[in-house]
Parts: C-alpha cells; structure tokens; sequence
C-alpha cells in the first residue's frame, strides 16, 4: 500500500505563507510533501515547526542538478535539516537525450552527483517527463539511461509523462523493480497537456497497483498546470487515498 504525498509545484501559485500551506495540504488528506523551490533559510525554522506539528513527513525534494554540482554541501544540508533524506533531480532537457553520446554523457552526470548524494548520506533520484523515451538508435533514451547508470541512482517514475512518452508505466515498473524509489501520480490529455488525475490517458489504477507491488512507499501527487490549485489537490488526495 502507497502512500500519499503532493508535489509543492502543484500549489506554486497560491499565495499563502508556505507553513499556512502544508497545514491545508494535511487538511485535504496528504501524508508527507515533496518540496520544489519556495522553501528558503529565512522560513525554514517555520516550516519544520509546521511539518512537526501537522506530522506531515518531508519524503523528497526537486533540486536542479546545477545547484547540487555547485554546492552540494549546503544543498544537501539544508534539505536534511528539513527532514529530507531524498533528493530529485526533477528535469534536463531533450538535448540531453538526442543520442547515444548525449545520453551517455548525461549518465555520467547523473552517477557523479547520485554518489556525492550518498556519500552524504541521501537517496538520489531523476524524475523524467516525456522526452525521455524518444527512440535513439532503436531504444528509447529512457531505456539507455538506466542501462548506463547503476547504485545509487534511482528514479522518481512520473507515471503521467511516461505515459504520454508511449510506454506503459506498469511494464517500465516491472522492467525497473527496485530502481524506482518514488512514483510520480500525474495525467494528461491525448495532446500531452497536462489534466486532473484520472481524465486524461494514465492508467491510475495500474500505475498505483504495480507500484505497491514493486514496494514504492510514495505515491506523489502531481498537477503541472491546474485550473485551482487547492481543487486539484483536494481531487489528487481523494483520488490516492483510494489505494
């Protein structure tokens, strides 16, 4: 059985103090937070205080992999100081995909940070989107990313976009097993633009289904674009809590 937990990027609109946040994010049923941005050392004392007092666990956090090449030791720090023991990296663009020598090259990006991560103590993670599974030279550049990577570099699935990038999000978790640490639970129409859970093309039942039997702990909830915010995440919560 997953557990559910919100991608702070759903709510990046809402103007409200971060700590007034998570404490409706516990309201409409979530059990941990995903971080991405917004948090700063300035609110930080707050924001544990309010993870403290709602219970709401802190299970990952979106950094972009510059910042963790520039400075990972203030980096991972201060998300550990949150209660995050997991860091994302949650985008590179289609050019790091394109070929072989592209991919590979992002592998070994990827590898380099994933162990100064562990050697701090922290799981690492790459959240794909859909331009990760273009074909390149008969394999999807998904497919050889994760042959050209190994321990401890995982994946955040994000069962939405793999979906849209046509593959099967079930068969990838099968294929993977326990290289996939967290799922993302996101959607989409048939045009790629993204849409409340359960109304675009993601299977939501599988997806969730293969992930507890694979035993990911986290199901993260994830709207990229939503016409309300607090709506949506209110849907997700009630769509998650389902499973």
């Amino acid at each position: 059985m997953v557990r559910a937990a919100i991608q702070l990027y759903t709510l990046r609109d809402v103007e409200q103090p971060l700590p007034e946040l998570l404490e409706q994010v516990r309201e409409v049923g979530f059990a941990g937070v995903e971080f991405a941005g917004r948090v700063t050392d300035a609110d930080g004392d707050r924001v544990r205080e309010t993870l403290d007092e709602t219970g709401l666990e802190s299970v990952a956090a979106h950094v972009d992999i510059e910042r963790l090449e520039a400075d990972p030791d203030e980096t991972i720090e201060f998300y550990r100081s949150l209660g995050c023991e997991h860091l994302v990296v949650p985008w590179l663009g289609p050019d790091a995909f394109e070929t072989v020598e592209a991919i590979e090259a992002t592998a070994d990006r990827l590898q380099s940070v994933a162990e100064t991560v562990a050697d701090h103590g922290m799981a690492f993670s790459y959240h794909n989107h859909d331009h990760e599974f273009v074909e390149v030279d008969g394999e999807t550049a998904f497919d050889r990313l994760a042959a050209a990577t190994t321990d401890p570099v995982e994946f955040e699935l994000d069962c939405g976009w793999v979906t849209v990038g046509g593959v099967d999000p079930v068969s990838l978790l099968d294929r993977l097993d326990d290289r996939v640490s967290l799922v993302h639970i996101s959607d989409a129409d048939e045009t790629g633009s993204p849409t409340e859970v359960g109304e675009g093309v993601l299977d939501v039942t599988g997806s969730l289904e293969a992930a507890t039997d694979h035993g990911v702990e986290w199901a993260i909830y994830e709207h990229d674009d939503p016409d309300d915010a607090m709506a949506s995440a209110s849907h997700g919560a009630e769509v998650l809590g389902r499973f």
